[in-house]
């Protein structure tokens, strides 16, 4: 799926393909690209128009509880154990 950039301090790029109804999400502070499954246009469409992304996505969109799946697990932070 392509996927375009967008500012946002927790989001690196968001893509839609709106026949089989999946957004992809790619997280700048890990990595991990997230593909959830079942959303709406209008809900990607409420996504993208949203003044902040991380505030939506945790707000609005997390809540609706969408069946996902981690397609890439980006880097992870090392602990100090």
């Amino acid at each position: 799926m392509r996927r375009v950039a967008i500012e946002s301090t927790s989001i690196v790029s968001i893509g839609y393909d709106r026949k089989r109804r999946e957004l992809e999400i790619e997280f700048r502070e890990t990595g991990d690209v997230y593909r959830f499954f079942e959303v709406s246009a209008a809900e990607y469409a409420d996504f993208i128009a949203a003044e902040s992304k991380g505030s939506h996505l945790n707000q609005v969109f997390k809540p609706r509880h969408h069946r996902y799946f981690v397609i890439k697990e980006g880097k992870r932070l090392a602990s100090n154990g």
